[in-house]
């Protein structure tokens, strides 16, 4: 079983609920108390978002869907996970007499089991690359500590999802950080409705939706089309015209990699031609004024989400058309 563009295609469009700005997005302040309630909304909406489909979903349906034994009960086990880190944020910032946030209302776009675990493999890696981002700017080391503690903890559930999805466990040999604006604006996009007594300094990027594609995406041949990207950006953000370089950098482990997009399609898309080489597994893109400099101040879309292959190692069977 592998990725679907088209199950990946709804992933994406789930991304664009949550509430973008139009001008520039500044990289917030934070210190340790806000970066763990930033921590413990995730691991909310990750215990919610297994806690459903344990609900949703009886273990025959799994097996039924290619997912045998033991499957199911590892996901059990991993909700454990989250629900045990839920307790352990809510737990340290009790300690700290810090108020920490509570559950919310949440939305998830699967319909099946097998779009489900897509989902999983998707929100394992964002958590990841949330944990890892995050690192640099935890102060306390014991709290630095707990975080690479539960950050591997996630990267096993990212690598056992992946396999079970027939997907590399592992396809690069450097995870993927992400800054606190760029995983916000992925995660809030679930978040549905309710009221926390926390207000995080976090904003939201405007969406970046792919175009999507029946084949897979290949490093070094692949073309992405940023489905209505000028249309969206054209004025805004200091102005931007049909002059302005604009790139679409990947990330991709340690790597950021731009690469200037151009306009197609009647003045409303951007698009590049070839995914550059390098860009391997969960591969995050946005858009960017800057071909060097990809702080927050000069994003004006994203990210969105690929799955890439090394050139050549994608499969060779198309699969279903996007729909």
């Amino acid at each position: 079983m592998r990725f679907s563009s088209a199950l990946l295609a709804s992933v994406a469009l789930s991304f664009v609920t949550a509430t973008p700005i139009d001008k520039r997005v500044s990289t917030p302040k934070v210190d340790d108390g806000i970066i763990l309630n930033y921590a413990l909304t995730l691991e909310y909406l990750e215990r919610a978002f297994y806690r459903g489909a344990l609900k949703n979903f009886t273990h025959a349906e799994f097996v039924a869907a290619g997912f045998e034994d033991p499957f199911y009960a590892n996901l059990q086990e991993i909700y454990y996970d989250e629900q045990t880190h839920v307790s352990f944020l809510s737990g340290a910032l009790e300690a700290a007499k810090i108020t920490p946030t509570v559950e919310l209302q949440y939305n998830f776009p699967y319909t099946d089991v097998a779009s489900f675990v897509t989902l999983s493999s998707v929100l394992e890696g964002v958590g990841v690359s949330a944990y890892l981002g995050a690192a640099a700017s935890i102060v306390d080391k014991d709290y630095l500590t707990a975080a690479g503690s539960i950050l591997a903890v996630e990267a096993r559930h990212t690598s056992y999802i992946r396999a079970s999805l027939s997907e590399s466990p592992f396809p690069n040999p450097f995870d993927t950080p992400l800054d606190f604006n760029e995983v916000y604006s992925l995660a809030a996009a679930f978040i549905t409705g309710g009221t926390s007594p926390v207000k995080l300094p976090f904003q939201a990027f405007p969406t970046l939706t792919l175009q999507c594609t029946q084949y897979y995406y290949e490093a070094g041949r692949s073309s992405v089309t940023f489905s209505g990207a000028f249309a969206a950006a054209k004025g805004k953000f200091g102005g931007i015209t049909a002059d302005t370089p604009i790139y679409a950098v990947f990330f991709s482990g340690l790597m950021k990699l731009p690469v200037q997009v151009r306009i197609t399609a009647g003045n409303k898309d951007y698009k590049i031609d070839t995914i550059p080489v390098g860009a391997v597994g969960q591969v995050y893109v946005v858009l960017s004024k800057s071909a060097t400099d990809f702080s927050d101040e000069n994003i004006i879309a994203g990210p969105a989400i690929l799955e890439v292959y090394p050139k050549d190692k994608a499969p060779s069977t198309p699969h279903p058309k996007c729909h």
